[in-house]
């Protein structure tokens, strides 16, 4: 398994940084790619590889999403199911959900995924759009 993946953001799709040797992942910018499968295929593929190679020890995740589609919904929800399991399973997963304070879908959203996803240490951050 491949220590970093790395996929530069897009007017389109976010920042994918999931640097799996310090634990640490993290997703920024806008997503509202053409395919969001095709899209956030490969980073699932990178990050159910990496789950299952750990049962113990933590991941810190950062999302950063100021706007995704419905699309890119699913595959977030599909992300974060992983990650949830992993949690049941004894990773100790934090999430730092970072969202403009004026955002209310966003910072919604980052609600939901919480009472979805209860294995999962969730952190709201809020920040300011200036």
């Amino acid at each position: 398994m491949d220590d970093h993946l790395f996929i530069a953001a897009t007017p389109s799709s976010p920042e994918v940084n999931f640097d799996f040797a310090q634990h640490r992942l993290s997703l920024k910018g806008e997503s509202y790619p053409e395919n969001a499968a095709a899209f956030y295929g490969k980073a699932l593929a990178a990050l159910r590889e990496y789950l299952a190679s750990r049962s113990e020890g933590q991941v810190d995740v950062d999302i950063a999403l100021t706007y995704f589609n419905s699309s890119s919904t699913k595959m977030l929800f599909t992300m974060f199911d992983a990650l949830n399991a992993a949690a049941e399973r004894g990773l100790v997963v934090t999430m730092h959900w970072y969202c403009d304070e004026e955002d209310d879908t966003i910072l919604e959203f980052g609600e939901d995924m919480h009472a979805d996803f209860p294995a999962i240490r969730f952190v709201s951050h809020a920040t300011s759009a200036g």
